[in-house]
């Protein structure tokens, strides 16, 4: 049974060069100024990875290294340590051994946590180290707060069932934080935020309330609980989104801001009213996370260049289209983190603002008002801006006016709901945009989808069923034969679903000679013509076929896409 040990990381680092005596002392003087340890001094300067600091850690001790990218865990057998002590002690039970527990830790030197555990298991440890941040990154995905969230709702429906209790006062009077109300919601936020759910949804249906997360773009069942439980829960949400709690009969959007686990999240919040009661949808923006830079968004490296060369025209007007859901948001944020700066006056109306841009000025439509994108627009153009963006084209007026301030010496960025690069013009054109003003003001439409991507844990070879080999061949022909397909087999890091993640997939849309003069006529279709004839190969099935030759996503993720443009 290996038992905790001491050791000097810089010395062993040193000794094992890994890191040089000089980078050392330049590490500890850092370490000295921010308080911070040695070892995530030295990983965020970039000079050594986390998991060869671990390597290095177990082969000094004499205890293994797992790597957690490539071990399936049973949460049945982590559970048997309480969340509380695996989050303190930076822990997780690996395996069931017979006689003897394998227990991972991130600092296999902690004596008073390993000594705490053992009491707690009862039983013989084998230690093991882990690479801390695939440790938390589990620990928050085994320990689900479900059994919690049912808890507490049986708890409110109880005291829904025993007494009138006054859920007004709740969104005004901080002594009742525990109320069983307060922390439903704040259980259902942990969980969704741990699992990294980006919507959760509150459906009540006719003898229970349905409780439902989206994360990766597929629904997943979280709970359900007594129907008595969703009148409270929605006028909770309501009183914190600041909504009417006596309108019922009206869908109502709102938005708030939660702190889960020390981070700050911004909820989106729309309630509609369904046959059994109000249902109530929540986006998940977290505000640390920070946008992604243009280089990473997951652009091809060619398509990248021309996105970039366009996006430095001082006048013109960039579309970029697909579904909702289909990462239009993050590829405009990364773009206007791009152009921000000093010199360049940025505008951007939006119907929400979903993240706050530093520098840059965010207005926020709301029609109650008559505060509408064509209107903000007319009156941006007077802020003398260099970069205008509008959160969607929504309109003839709105397109009219957008179309116009492209033309008069401003860059114009804004997004359509269509279904590829190539018709996205006519859709301007049935809007009543004249031909003559597209021809001389578009520069290019992006178009993009996104596709799950396979989990590195549980990744292996695949053989395509019938349909998937056929329809292959349609498209690579005989190329088929060579290519070694992917996919998830199914593990406790990915829940189950062979799925860790999404990532894009793009078609972009650069405007000729040819394109122009077929927009300049109005003819909507000699322009698709043309369009489908220069994006030949490089359209958003062809990126969807590159990803999953390259083993990033799997053969039913690209037929998806291509069946959601083929529609």
């Amino acid at each position: 049974m290996a038992k905790p040990q001491k050791y000097r990381l810089g010395e062993l680092l040193v000794q094992g060069e890994l890191i040089t005596a000089a980078q050392l002392d330049d590490a500890l003087a850092q370490q000295k100024q921010s308080g911070r340890k040695l070892g995530r001094v030295l990983i965020d300067s970039g000079i050594v990875t986390e998991e060869r600091i671990a390597t290095a850690i177990a082969n000094q001790i004499g205890v293994p290294f797992v790597d957690l990218r490539d071990k399936d865990i049973d949460p049945a057998i982590a559970g048997v340590l309480p969340e509380t002590m695996a989050r303190r002690f930076r822990a997780l039970v690996l395996e069931d051994m017979g006689s003897q527990y394998l227990l991972g830790m991130a600092d296999p030197s902690d004596v008073f946590g390993y000594d705490e555990i053992a009491r707690t298991l009862n039983k013989d440890i084998a230690l093991a180290v882990l690479a801390e941040s695939q440790l938390l990154a589990r620990i928050d995905r085994f320990y689900r707060r479900t059994e919690e969230i049912s808890g507490l709702a049986k708890a409110l429906q109880k005291d829904l069932g025993v007494t009138q209790v006054d859920f007004t006062g709740i969104g005004v009077d901080s002594t009742a934080e525990d109320a069983p109300v307060v922390k439903l919601l704040q259980s259902i936020f942990e969980d969704a935020y741990q699992i990294k759910a980006s919507d959760i949804h509150i459906e009540p249906q006719e003898l229970k309330l349905q409780i439902r997360f989206r994360i990766d773009g597929e629904m997943h069942l979280q709970t359900e609980v007594d129907s008595r439980v969703g009148p409270a829960l929605v006028l909770r949400l309501k009183l914190m989104s600041g909504l009417d709690i006596s309108e019922k009969r009206l869908p109502q959007d709102g938005r708030f801001n939660v702190k889960v686990k020390q981070q700050s999240v911004d909820i989106r919040l729309s309630t509609m009213p369904t046959q059994y009661g109000e249902s109530v949808v929540m986006r998940l923006l977290a505000q640390n996370s920070g946008l992604l830079e243009l280089s990473r968004i997951g652009m091809p490296a060619h398509m990248l260049d021309g996105y970039r060369r366009m996006s430095k025209h001082s006048h013109g007007m960039i579309l970029v289209t697909g579904p909702t859901g289909s990462g239009k948001t993050t590829t405009l944020y990364a773009t206007l983190a791009e152009l921000n700066s000093p010199a360049t006056k940025i505008i951007t109306i939006e119907d929400p603002v979903e993240y706050r841009l530093p520098g840059i000025s965010q207005v926020q439509v709301n029609s109650k008002i008559e505060l509408t994108f064509a209107r903000v627009l007319r009156s941006t153009l007077r802020h003398d801006p260099d970069v205008v963006l509008v959160g969607e084209m929504i309109d003839e007026e709105t397109a009219q006016i957008g179309v116009r301030a492209a033309m008069t010496g401003h860059l114009l960025l804004s997004t359509l709901h269509t279904n590829d690069a190539a018709s996205t013009p006519a859709r301007l054109l049935d809007m009543g945009v004249p031909g003559y003003l597209l021809s001389t003001t578009l520069l290019g439409v992006i178009a993009q989808r996104l596709v799950r991507t396979i989990c590195v844990s549980c990744k292996g070879d695949y053989q395509p069923e019938v349909t998937e080999h056929v329809w292959l061949r349609q498209l690579l022909g005989d190329a088929v034969d060579g290519i070694q397909l992917q996919h998830g087999r199914g593990c406790s890091h990915c829940n189950g679903s062979g799925y860790a993640g999404r990532a894009p997939v793009y078609e972009m849309l650069e405007m000729s000679p040819p394109l122009a003069e077929a927009l300049s006529r109005s003819d909507a279709g000699d322009f698709s013509k043309l369009a489908r004839q220069q994006l030949q190969g490089k359209t958003m099935r062809s990126h969807a076929l590159a990803r999953m030759k390259a083993g990033q996503t799997t053969v039913a993720e690209a037929m998806r896409v291509a069946t959601q443009i083929d529609e």
